[in-house]
């Protein structure tokens, strides 16, 4: 399964640095076989996905596989740092086109409630299902998980107080404090989102969301 954001991740600027740290198979893609491995993972999850699974995902042999990685769990993090190597920068070209804090925030949310819809809204958000497996996974796993998950806060953190700064968001309450209701907003979002919800209703719960900010 190929997830829908693949067209933007085979670009060379978004080449994963694990991938080029670990050196790329002549026989394959690295970044696009990760890039099938992720829809398998964020559907899943790590502890329902095996090895047969992401060969067939990846299109590969078990041989070219280990190639490239050493198991399972390394497949996993190099998954999770490309996801989030990807989408930051999706994320941060969709913030990047407000004009003040409060409309960033807005296109941040419709960034998330956008992902709700269609096959990526059945499909599910990986860092969202990892951080759901954050127990049963190993240090490692858990650190790539959490790294992925304060880079997405420290983005909003940095919107909420440009938002105060220019008074499009209220300084009543603390920045930081704004910024994790939004991130527990938006990953909520993407959880909900795999029941099928409406264009409708997710830009009424943007739309309530905003409210936060007044």
């Amino acid at each position: 399964m190929i997830v829908s954001y693949i067209a933007v991740m085979t670009n060379a600027s978004l080449q994963s640095p694990l991938t080029r740290q670990r050196g790329r198979p002549r026989e394959f893609d690295v970044d696009l076989a990760i890039d099938k491995a992720i829809g398998v993972f964020a559907e899943r999850g790590y502890h329902a996905t095996s090895v047969g699974d992401l060969t067939q995902a990846m299109e590969l042999t078990q041989g070219s596989l280990y190639k490239a990685f050493k198991d399972k769990k390394d497949i996993y993090i190099a998954a999770v740092e490309r996801y989030k190597l990807v989408q930051t920068q999706r994320f941060e070209a969709t913030v990047g086109t407000g004009k003040t804090g409060r409309e960033k925030l807005r296109a941040a949310m419709n960034f998330y409630a956008d992902a709700c819809m269609g096959q990526s809204g059945k499909q599910g958000c990986l860092v969202v299902g990892a951080a759901a497996d954050l127990a049963s996974l190993d240090e490692d796993m858990a650190r790539v998980v959490r790294g992925a998950i304060s880079a997405r806060e420290t983005i909003l953190c940095r919107l909420v107080r440009e938002g105060q700064a220019d008074g499009s968001v209220s300084s009543a309450l603390d920045a930081g404090a704004l910024a994790k209701t939004v991130l527990c907003l938006i990953y909520g979002l993407r959880v909900v989102g795999k029941t099928g919800l409406t264009k409708t209703e997710l830009d009424a719960v943007v739309d309530t969301a905003m409210k936060v900010f007044d």
